[in-house]
């Protein structure tokens, strides 16, 4: 009985084992890709304006 009851363990075991071994994800390298900086916002230039003061009466 002890013997039947190490081979069933030992079974599972190695039955673990193989299907981790044959389960494990494989992930594929992506090539490598010229990649350029992404601009989020470009910097706007605004020509200065003279604004025309009212008179004030003083």
């Amino acid at each position: 009985m002890l013997l039947t009851i190490t081979l069933i363990l030992s079974g599972l075991v190695i039955f673990n084992l193989l299907l981790l071994k044959l389960s494990c994800n494989k992930t594929v390298k992506t090539q490598k890709v010229d990649k350029k900086p992404v601009v989020l916002r470009t910097r706007l230039t605004v020509a200065p304006t003279t604004q025309t003061l009212a008179a004030t009466g003083s």
